[in-house]
């Protein structure tokens, strides 16, 4: 084993690594739980909560255990935050139109970006992405997922809910134009159990935080669900229920549940350009910053190596991962909690990995948490990634305004695409009226002409509601 993971070479031991991958997955183990519940929008989408929860044990189990074999890398993959809400939410935006989105078509997405962004890996065509976007859009990007994610939490929980006065009738399941004074945002109401939980949720979350305790949000949700199990708001009939067997059911398993005659559906293209696009980012962000904290870049040459290694894993992940019937499996930044613990290889994430196997017979466990405490871990997850907002160079309009607008349209149109577009034209826009004024010189990579071409015609042609 020494030899195998170069411990010795890394300045580390068995019983470090082993310590490191355990606090990796406690760190992170909260996705069993979130993930299922978000991708069936808590029952609106018939995916069965089950066979998410599958798919999400063996993706995280299988591509993590791959990246500490091959790779040798102490990094974590799972279903991400962020894309597995984006699909819910295109799914369930389409519900009531002519041409449904199915979650069927919304794998097949993902497949196909998987495949995309392996060709991209391979010919290294992302890097040239990477170079070309500015990195205050990037972090925008970041934080943009991160309200996102919020909002959806917020929404969830039934602590923010829609009031509509109108003068005329409003179509239920329509988009609606109504005037800004006709639709406003509500606190949902405290005597609901639901809206209660979740503010208990936040606040042991929260502290927990503050106290530094390793899991902070995994012993949230448990300790919400607790509180809610004292109030009565469980029910324990999954415990017996054939639907959350204890041992494993693989026939429940959305293996391979692709939708191909409706690859030509319009909302496809821009959900298939969406999975790519935020993956790119989410994932060379991860990676290259958990390689530093591992050390592992003190060699540029052999950490860069690596590093483009562990994106071509990462890269095969997303394909198998929507095999497996869930959204995009990526790297997760929770592994810097291992590699904070000590952890310098891969048998980090070898460790991390079979915990998320071991996790398959404990599904009646995990399908006892109430969604309000899910949706604390929801909104926890928001506020970490509203971290990368002080990496945004405010002070400068060619950067603040592209950088705003992408972060505060993706939650407000409840669609991530919608921010990361505005944010590229108008930077072009802007970068390239900067330029001509001769006022300071921007960088605009020739690929962000391209992609604001693109996503011109892309708003022209397809159209933008929804």
């Amino acid at each position: 084993m020494n030899r195998f993971f170069k411990l010795k070479e890394n300045g580390t031991t068995v019983r470090t690594e082993i310590m490191a991958g355990l606090t990796t997955f406690m760190a992170m183990a909260y996705i069993l739980s979130v993930n299922p519940g978000t991708l069936t929008a808590f029952g609106r989408i018939d995916m069965g909560w089950y066979s998410v929860f599958l798919a999400t044990a063996l993706a995280a189990g299988i591509f993590t255990i791959a990246m500490g074999l091959f790779i040798n890398f102490p990094v974590a993959l799972a279903p991400g935050m962020g894309l597995n809400a984006y699909f819910a939410s295109v799914v369930l935006a389409s519900q009531t139109t002519d041409h449904p989105f199915t979650w069927q078509m919304g794998l097949t997405a993902v497949f196909i970006s998987g495949l995309i962004f392996i060709l991209l890996t391979v010919t290294r065509v992302r890097q040239i992405l990477l170079t070309a976007i500015p990195d205050s859009l990037k972090h925008a990007i970041t934080v943009g997922i991160g309200l996102f994610i919020t909002i959806i939490g917020l929404k969830n929980s039934g602590l923010m809910t829609i009031g509509v006065e109108s003068g005329s009738d409003i179509a239920a399941n329509k988009f609606t134009d109504v005037l800004s004074f006709e639709t406003v945002i509500h606190m949902g109401s405290l005597e609901n159990t639901n809206v209660q939980l979740v503010i208990i949720g936040l606040l042991l979350i929260a502290v927990l935080m503050v106290l530094q305790v390793r899991g902070a949000i995994l012993f949230g949700i448990l300790g919400t669900t607790l509180v809610a199990i004292l109030m009565g708001a469980v029910d324990f009939g999954t415990l017996n229920s054939p639907q959350t067997p204890w041992v494993p059911d693989f026939t429940q398993l959305n293996f391979m549940e692709f939708d191909w005659d409706g690859i030509m559906h319009t909302g496809i293209v821009s959900a298939i350009a969406t999975f790519t696009f935020v993956e790119l980012f989410d994932t060379f962000g991860t990676l290259v910053g958990t390689a530093e904290r591992a050390g592992i870049m003190k060699d540029k040459e052999e950490g860069k190596r690596r590093v483009g290694n562990a994106m071509f894993v990462d890269a095969i992940a997303v394909t198998g991962g929507a095999m497996l019937g869930t959204s995009t499996t990526t790297a997760y930044v929770e592994s810097a909690a291992g590699v904070a613990e000590g952890g310098r290889t891969g048998l980090t994430a070898v460790t991390t990995g079979v915990c998320f196997l071991l996790a398959l017979f404990l599904a009646p466990v995990v399908a006892l948490i109430p969604g309000s405490a899910t949706a604390a871990a929801l909104i926890i997850v928001g506020v970490l990634m509203a971290q990368s907002i002080r990496e945004i160079d405010f002070q400068d309009m060619v950067y603040a305004i592209p950088a705003f607008l992408t972060f505060a349209i993706m939650p407000f149109t409840y669609n991530i695409a919608n921010g990361i577009s505005f944010g590229i034209v108008t930077y072009v826009i802007l970068a390239g009226v900067a330029n001509l004024a001769g006022k300071k010189k921007y960088d605009i990579h020739w690929m962000m002409w391209v992609l604001a071409v693109l996503i011109i015609l892309r708003y022209v042609l397809i159209g933008s509601q929804g």
